[in-house]
């Protein structure tokens, strides 16, 4: 039974082989038969599409990533290239600022670096990095490209440390720019605040008045812008003013200052300096 079934189909293919070769007829049917075909092949390769999609996907996400990873990397570099651009950019201008203010001092001047502060918050000093060797001194002024920062208190041959005019343990002789009266300017402790002590209530000295250096003592030139007055209090039971300034020289932010070295025999102002900087607020 087997063996007639295997026969009649191997004729049934043999003569459909045949008709095929000498009918056009069966080629309506082959077309009809591969469009009903179709839906079955998709589905046979959708397994494999479907994984091949998959990878894609994971190798695109993957390739993301990485370069997401990278743009970022690179934007970092870039920020902080511009960070010390900017920083670079900023030093330039101190030392332009510095270099303007040198041009209008008359005593001979020396530029230094601040490479260090004293970390007792009671005390207002700094460390540069000139010393004896460089001819600093005891008693030598420092002022930026704004005005007086202090003088020098200790020397070694190769740095040198300086008090600040805000210390409570600073005082310098100013005279009012506007008029001349003349005072003692001290520190108070607060690098943004100075105190001008023992000012008669009736002195004529009013908030934007510029302080600069009397030259009395020998200790500064006359001269050096100091302080602008900030606050004048008037009170009836006291016979002296309450009157605190704010110093002109940026304390807490110089890195380069200079060293003021009076010629000898001269004691001459600084016009132009005060000139620039001193005019009052109105």
């Amino acid at each position: 039974m087997l063996g007639f079934r295997i026969l009649l189909v191997g004729v049934l293919s043999l003569a459909i082989g045949v008709a095929d070769l000498k009918l056009d007829w069966l080629d309506s049917l082959k077309e009809s038969m591969s469009v009903l075909l179709v839906p079955v092949q998709w589905s046979v390769q959708l397994p494999g599409r479907i994984g091949d999609f998959g990878e894609s996907i994971t190798e695109s996400r993957s390739s993301l990533l990485e370069k997401n990873a990278s743009l970022e990397n690179r934007l970092r570099i870039l920020q902080v290239k511009a960070l010390k651009t900017a920083s670079l950019t900023a030093e330039v201008n101190r030392l332009r600022a510095l270099l303007n203010a040198s041009a209008f001092v008359d005593e001979s001047v020396l530029v230094a670096e601040i490479i260090g502060i004293n970390p007792d918050p009671y005390m207002h000093e700094v460390m540069i990095n000139k010393g004896s060797n460089d001819g600093v001194f005891e008693g030598q002024p420092l002022l930026d490209s704004m005005g007086l920062m202090g003088q020098v208190t200790a020397v070694t041959p190769y740095s040198a440390r300086v008090l600040l005019i805000a210390d409570s343990a600073h005082a310098i002789p100013i005279e009012v720019n506007r008029n001349g009266s003349r005072g003692i300017l001290v520190g108070t402790g607060v690098l943004d605040r100075l105190e001008l002590v023992n000012i008669p209530d009736t002195t004529d000295i009013k908030v934007g008045d510029m302080l600069v250096s009397s030259g009395l003592g020998g200790r500064f030139p006359k001269g050096y812008p100091v302080a602008r007055v900030e606050s004048v209090t008037h009170d009836p039971g006291l016979p002296f003013a309450q009157i605190y300034a704010r110093p002109l020289a940026e304390l807490n932010r110089s890195k380069h200052v200079l060293l003021v070295f009076k010629r000898p025999g001269e004691d001459r102002a600084l016009p132009n300096i005060v000139e620039q900087q001193t005019e009052p607020a109105s």
